[in-house]
């Protein structure tokens, strides 16, 4: 790997822990946001599914973006966007000022993957690409676990959530600076997509030139629509990660609450345990890029979802000696994250070069997706039945994962494999 491709690989996986641990900034606050505002569980899972919301309604726009203009300007507005979100969320007075903040958010993160994968395409060789989306899924899983370990030492520390909230924005800024300069240095081939368009001067976007700009965004999400049709590779793969997604933020979400209510933890440690459980899977991703450059993706993703369906399954019992719990705990991300090389992968593959943002956004709408749906879907389930149900309907959605796993690897056994695109 040249030393370009290294420190592009570097500048996305640092954007990437940024952006998640936005992404997950509420839930290890969950009990003292329940005294500040005098909200419930459900409640605020759907702050947390408001801004999956959103970030999944602007990634086809943000994939057009990258994939017309330019990748460094939706990855820059990613990372201010997101880090002003954040400084919203710390100062919220309210629960509808926090859910304001969501949604600044959302705008921000929603810019971080049709950025980085056509960032990282670009700047791998296809060999090299499942290393790397190896490295940059790890720094992601760090940036969720991120949240929990920075609210778990902010409470010990007696400082409060709202210093934890803080920090993670001021860390974020401070990185967002240094993304600037990082960036500059980069070939523009990497940082524009080929025969990238001159972004529009403000004073020459009227009235009419910005219904014509609208229209042609437009147009290019309704010609992504159409290829996504096309293709029966595409659409397996956007519902696997749609399911995927679910599962994983039913784990992420509420994880530390089925240790703190169902098995008796203190909240702190709970999240201690979390974080734990989001690194070890963060460290599983790295092993999950070898492994899909070695025996392939499908191998890794059918065992991966196939522990997390008994693992979820055990827990949901709600039966188990805690110290059981703790430490089936701490493996489940890593059940999950272990696919994310073998996905990212396949959808690379199955790419034309100029279409890498678009189809990357495509799967981020199914992660998204899943962001928005199953934080509140799940917080029902806690609210009306009980965590251990929640978890059981982990291993149900897990099953479905696995099951498409499966569909996947008939559609390309088929002949409609996905092929390296020049």
């Amino acid at each position: 790997m040249t030393s370009e491709s290294s420190r592009v690989v570097g500048l996305v996986a640092g954007s990437h822990l940024v952006n998640h641990a936005y992404l997950l900034l509420l839930p290890p606050a969950f009990p003292f946001l329940e005294a500040a505002f005098g909200v419930t569980t459900a409640q605020l899972g759907l702050a947390v599914g408001l801004l999956g919301g959103v970030v999944t309604l602007l990634q086809l726009p943000l994939g057009y973006v990258s994939d017309t203009y330019s990748r460094q300007l939706v990855l820059g507005l990613s990372l201010v966007v997101g880090a002003a979100g954040c400084t919203m969320a710390a100062l919220a007075p309210t629960f509808e000022w926090l859910l304001a903040a969501q949604v600044v958010m959302g705008v921000g993160v929603a810019g971080h993957h049709p950025a980085h994968y056509p960032l990282l395409s670009a700047a791998t060789d296809e060999g090299q690409r499942g290393r790397a989306y190896s490295v940059h899924g790890f720094a992601g899983a760090v940036g969720l676990a991120t949240p929990f370990a920075v609210v778990s030492l902010a409470d010990f520390a007696g400082v409060g959530w709202r210093a934890a909230f803080g920090a993670i924005a001021v860390g974020g800024a401070l990185y967002a600076a240094v993304s600037f300069a990082v960036i500059a240095g980069v070939s523009r081939e990497i940082t524009h997509p080929p025969d990238a368009r001159p972004l529009p001067r403000p004073r020459a976007v009227g009235h009419r030139r910005l219904r014509a700009l609208v229209g042609r965004a437009a147009g290019g999400v309704r010609s992504e629509f159409r290829g996504f049709l096309a293709s029966p590779v595409i659409p397996v793969l956007t519902a696997l990660w749609f399911v995927n997604s679910v599962a994983a933020w039913g784990l992420r979400t509420y994880a530390a609450t089925l240790l703190s209510a169902g098995y008796g933890l203190a909240p702190a440690t709970a999240n201690l345990v979390g974080s734990v459980m989001l690194g070890v899977g963060a460290l599983l991703i790295l092993a999950g890029g070898y492994l899909t450059d070695r025996v392939g993706p499908l191998p890794t993703m059918v065992v991966g979802y196939a522990l997390l369906v008994a693992l979820a399954a055990g827990l949901g019992t709600v039966a188990i000696p805690v110290v059981v719990a703790v430490a089936a705990v701490v493996p489940l991300a890593a059940t999950i994250d272990v696919s994310r090389p073998g996905r990212s992968t396949l959808t690379d593959a199955a790419s034309a070069r100029g279409d890498v943002g678009k189809n990357f956004a495509l799967m981020t709408v199914g992660i998204s997706a899943g962001g928005a749906v199953a934080p509140p879907a799940f917080g029902l389930l806690v609210g009306r039945f009980g965590v251990g149900t929640a978890f059981y309907g982990v291993a149900a959605t897990a099953l479905l994962a696995l099951a498409l796993t499966v569909a996947l690897g008939r559609v390309t056994a088929s002949g409609s494999a996905p092929t390296p695109a020049d």
